[in-house]
């Protein structure tokens, strides 16, 4: 039997995945990593960690199923986006990774948007005003402050060009993830050497792009001793995880969405529409090269309900934990007693553009108890997917429904209902929820081992257990509800810079 062998190196840790010739699961592992916060605003990772996640996941996983390495027919990587590492001529890491929650930079996103007339012209040029959290101000960032780590790198690179690189010894960068960095011209599909130059940056530095499903190359024979596979063992392309997270979800028709409820959170829609960002909402490249992907990310989703559960709870969270929480939220009517929680914990990217936001409860009272503010957190994050989902209609005219929703959010029932009731719309819920990403990079490997004849036809692998439809019920409520939610921004924007300008 051949497989093919996936892996979803993401933020809190790797998972790998074991898929046969129909693109059925044979099997998961799961090994974590830490995420380093060494000065406020800032957020970094070792890359030897991801590869030494890939390798223990990757034996690991073989052991269990029992599966000699022969049957590896492809291996692809789903990654996290947004992130900076410089490397040298070996892919070797200069320094750690600056990580998507990093927002250092924001002074250098300024000076990027001056550059071009200021940030409201910027942003009707380029659809969305970026901050520091963007990588094009962390390549700024990294000449201004670490000149000789500029200097000697060979490539800026990000997490899924680093494992082709250790996986290849190829210094390459993929389309999909290339397309987040804001030099890479989605009409020609290549870099914009253009904007590169005037930036001050060097073209030198951006390696090579490679497609999705092309083979990047073979595992050296370093790299297969370390994953315990056969040297020359076939590696595609892959892509980020927000473009994976769209193939595993079979939404991969025109004018189709998904909603992923992970760590963070966000709506893609696949088009072959010609569509220019607007309000936080950018346009990045498909896995598909006919289609873009129309995507709005939240920050925090997922993460909220863990800080909820291991503040709460006293512990780490666990699916005990989260059970628990479901209970508990059942049991409060929605709209938590009107007790509103803004789900922005680490700053956030859309529906508002602006990394010195954080959480709040708002209008927390004697009479709420901790199962209040609980389903709160749950409701807090469906308003933000509702602005969201609002916004795609208003400026695009998408209106997705039903959405595919995946990510490990997706297997609390509470949750869906909740984020069904406020959005409006229809959910359906694909059988592997927390393995969507990982699919989906599988899938990739299937096109380019030519086991599927096009991205289109994953669709046929994709199976729905269960849809969630909206309750009218709870219509009222949230609809009030969700109009004092828009407001609180504008409120208490004043107060957020005041409290974290740093």
């Amino acid at each position: 039997m051949k497989l093919v062998l996936a892996f979803d190196v993401g933020t809190s840790g790797c998972k790998a995945a074991l898929v046969n010739e129909e693109g059925k699961l044979q099997g998961t592992a799961f090994e974590p990593y830490p995420t380093h916060y060494p000065r406020p605003l800032w957020a970094e990772q070792n890359p030897e960690d991801w590869w030494q996640a890939v390798c223990t996941t990757t034996r690991r996983l073989l052991d269990q199923q029992q599966v000699p390495p022969s049957h590896i027919a492809g291996i692809a990587f789903s990654t996290q986006m947004v992130n900076l590492l410089p490397v040298d001529r070996e892919g070797n890491p200069l320094r750690p990774c600056i990580s998507w929650l990093d927002g250092r930079a924001e002074e250098e996103a300024q000076q990027v948007m001056r550059k071009v007339g200021g940030r409201v012209i910027f942003a009707a040029l380029v659809g969305v005003a970026i901050t520091g959290k963007d990588v094009l101000p962390k390549y700024l960032w990294l000449k201004k402050n670490e000149p000789q780590i500029y200097q000697q790198a060979a490539a800026l690179m990000d997490c899924s060009g680093y494992l082709l690189a250790r996986a290849t010894g190829r210094l390459v960068a993929e389309w999909t993830v290339s397309s987040v960095t804001g030099v890479f011209n989605l009409k020609t599909k290549t870099w914009d050497t253009t904007l590169i130059r005037f930036l001050g940056l060097d073209t030198g530095k951006f390696p090579e792009l490679v497609l999705p499903f092309e083979q990047v190359g073979g595992l050296t024979r370093r790299a297969a001793q370390e994953l315990g596979l056969l040297e020359g063992t076939p590696v595609f392309g892959g892509a980020g995880d927000a473009m994976t997270a769209a193939v595993g979800s079979g939404a991969v028709g025109e004018g189709e969405g998904h909603l992923c409820l992970g760590t963070s959170g966000f709506v893609g829609i696949v088009t072959s529409r010609r569509v220019v960002g607007k309000r936080g909402i950018p346009t990045i490249q498909s896995a598909d090269p006919s289609k873009l992907l129309l995507i709005a990310e939240t920050e925090t989703a997922g993460a909220c309900l863990k800080w909820a559960a291991r503040e709460f709870f006293q512990r780490e969270p666990d699916a005990e934990i989260f059970i628990r929480m479901d209970q508990e939220v059942n049991r409060i009517e929605a709209g938590s007693a009107r007790l509103i929680f803004t789900p922005w914990m680490y700053g956030e990217r859309t529906p508002i553009a602006d990394e010195r936001l954080r959480a709040a409860f708002i209008n927390l009272g004697a009479n709420h108890s901790y199962a209040h503010m609980l389903r709160a957190v749950y409701e807090g994050v469906g308003y933000n997917m509702r602005w969201i989902v609002e916004n795609i209609e208003e400026l695009y005219g998408f209106k997705p429904d039903p959405l595919r929703t995946m990510g490990g959010g997706a297997k609390g029932l509470p949750w869906v209902q909740i984020v069904a009731d406020i959005t409006g719309r229809t959910l359906e819920c694909v059988a592997e929820p927390q393995q969507t990403t990982a699919l989906g990079a599988a899938y990739l490997a299937m096109v380019g081992l030519k086991w599927l004849p096009s991205i289109e036809a994953v669709k046929k692998l994709v199976q729905v257990t269960h849809t969630v439809r909206p309750q009218e019920a709870t219509r009222a409520i949230y609809d009030e509800l969700f109009a004092v939610f828009k407001q609180i921004y504008p409120q208490l924007k004043g107060i957020y810079h005041r409290l974290n300008y740093h």
